[in-house]
């Protein structure tokens, strides 16, 4: 497989993919969750729409509506060309094809665009990078980091990974993070130190979710505070 990137591009994700990706379930949904590193993802915007506590964060919300569009635009053909070029590498069952792909992870990207100030004025959307996220310890009952730590693994190296999950375990009583493989579609190197630079209070394990379009990337790595494998039901106030 030959898919590389000069670096981290905005490539939206929607409800549904997330809910697949990292298994949520009505608990879950009815907890207080982050998503970190969301970028264009439509995710926040459609589960705040069905009530739910989420707050988005990643660095690319210090720029405008305008700016994030124009950087789509500068980035949506070279994805899809390597795609194209990359076809073997992924699965075309939920997505039909390298045209259907870009008009669903448009429509998602569209989606967040149009939500984008209005989340912003609600602190739905934070301009915040990892691995130094400005919320407090245990503020989150659930963290969710889609598609970029693991991922960009020629781009970030261990250190960088071990200190932003450190920080999300911070941040979250439980953190999910989807997939594990890296860009080239093997495991991330990244993933055995991370495991084994937890903490014994944190419990780590690798599960299968209900989504795979990366061949075999059907993974996410789920970390919880031991002892808080019941997310909290009564945030429900805060929806």
């Amino acid at each position: 497989m030959s898919f590389h990137l000069r670096e981290v591009v905005p490539w939206g994700r929607s409800y549904d993919e997330y809910v697949r990706m990292f298994a949520l379930s009505e608990a879950d949904l009815a907890s207080k969750m982050l998503g970190c590193g969301d970028g264009p993802a439509s995710f926040n915007v459609e589960a705040s729409g069905r009530g739910a506590y989420v707050v988005s964060c990643d660095p690319v919300y210090q720029y405008d509506a305008e700016a994030l569009r124009a950087r789509i635009a500068a980035t949506f053909d070279e994805v899809l060309e390597q795609t194209r070029r990359n076809r073997e590498a992924f699965v075309w069952d939920a997505i039909g094809s390298v045209e259907e792909l870009g008009a669903r992870r448009m429509a998602a990207m569209s989606r967040f665009l149009q939500d984008y100030a209005a989340g912003g004025s609600r602190r739905r959307y934070v301009a915040a990078a990892l691995p130094a996220l400005p919320f407090r310890d245990g503020h989150f009952d659930l963290a969710l980091c889609s598609h970029f730590l693991f991922l960009y693994s020629e781009h970030f190296d261990a250190a960088f990974h071990e200190a932003a999950v450190h920080e999300l375990c911070r941040v979250a009583m439980e953190v999910r993070i989807f997939p594990v493989l890296s860009l080239d579609g093997r495991c991330s190197p990244w993933l055995p130190p991370v495991r084994a630079s937890l903490d014994p209070e944190f419990v780590v394990s690798l599960e299968t979710v209900p989504y795979e379009f990366q061949r075999g990337g059907d993974q996410m790595l789920r970390i919880r505070r031991a002892g808080a494998g019941v997310l909290a039901s009564d945030l429900r106030q805060h929806s």
